[in-house]
C-alpha cells in the first residue's frame, strides 16, 4: 500500500438518521485512518425515486425495528438522535430539498463550514425536531455553525439558483451511478475502483477493505 490516502466519499441527506451516524463515525475516523474524507451532500428523495426504494417505515415491522435500532446506535455512538414513531410522519411531510440545496451552496462557497453546518442541520432535525425546510431555521443553523448573518443570507438566496440546483442533482446522480439506492452511501476509491458501502453499519468492513 502506497502512502497515498484512500479517497472516501460520503453521500448523505440530513433527512436520514443513519446518515448522521455514519457521518459522525467517519468524522472521528478521518483522523485515525489514512483516508481523505469527502462530504457529498445529495438528495435522498431523488435516489429513492430513481431506484424505486421506499422509506423503511413504510413497512410497519421494519418501522418498529428502526425505532429500536436507531436508539441503540445513537447510544452506542453517542449521537443525540431522538426518534419516535411520530417522526416517521414528520419526515415524510418535511422535504429536505431546500436544506440540501442550502448545504450544497455552502459546499460550493464556504466548504470549511460543511461539516459543522451539516451536523447542525441533523441536530435541529433529529434532536430538536425543527422544520429545517423553513428559511429562518436554515439561517439559524448557519449562524450556529459559525457563518455571519450576511453570508448566511447570501447562501439562502443561492438555493434557487440553477448552479446550486444542478450541483445537487449531479451529486445525487453520481451516487446513483455508484450503485446507491439509499443513504448513507459511502464510496471508497481503491486502485481506481469505486467500492460502495451502504449504511452506517458497514464501517468495519470499509476499514478492512482499505487495510485499516
Amino acid at each position: 500500500v502506497g502512502m497515498g490516502r484512500t479517497v472516501v466519499e460520503l453521500f448523505y441527506d440530513v433527512v436520514s438518521p443513519y446518515s448522521w451516524l455514519g457521518f459522525e463515525v467517519l468524522c472521528r475516523y478521518q483522523h485515525i485512518w489514512n483516508i481523505d474524507l469527502r462530504f457529498r451532500p445529495a438528495f435522498l428523495g431523488g435516489i429513492m425515486q430513481a431506484t424505486g426504494n421506499k422509506p423503511p417505515a413504510m413497512l410497519p415491522k421494519r418501522g418498529e425495528y428502526v425505532l429500536k435500532d436507531v436508539k441503540r446506535m445513537a447510544k452506542y455512538y453517542q449521537v443525540p438522535i431522538q426518534m419516535s414513531k411520530a417522526d416517521f410522519q414528520r419526515v415524510l411531510g418535511t422535504g429536505t430539498l431546500g436544506a440540501m440545496r442550502f448545504i450544497t451552496a455552502i459546499d460550493m462557497t464556504q466548504p470549511q463550514y460543511l461539516e459543522p453546518l451539516s451536523r447542525e442541520f441533523w441536530m435541529r432535525f433529529w434532536s430538536q425536531h425543527e422544520d429545517v425546510s423553513q428559511p429562518e431555521n436554515m439561517l439559524a443553523a448557519a449562524r450556529q455553525a459559525g457563518l455571519s448573518s450576511d453570508v448566511a443570507q447570501k447562501v439562502l438566496e443561492m438555493i434557487s439558483s440553477p448552479a446550486v440546483k444542478n450541483r445537487l442533482r449531479e451529486t445525487t446522480e453520481e451516487a446513483i451511478k455508484y450503485g446507491a439506492f439509499g443513504m448513507p452511501a459511502v464510496v471508497a476509491h481503491i486502485n481506481g475502483e469505486p467500492h460502495l458501502f451502504f449504511g452506517s453499519d458497514r464501517l468495519e468492513l470499509l476499514g478492512s477493505v482499505i487495510g485499516e
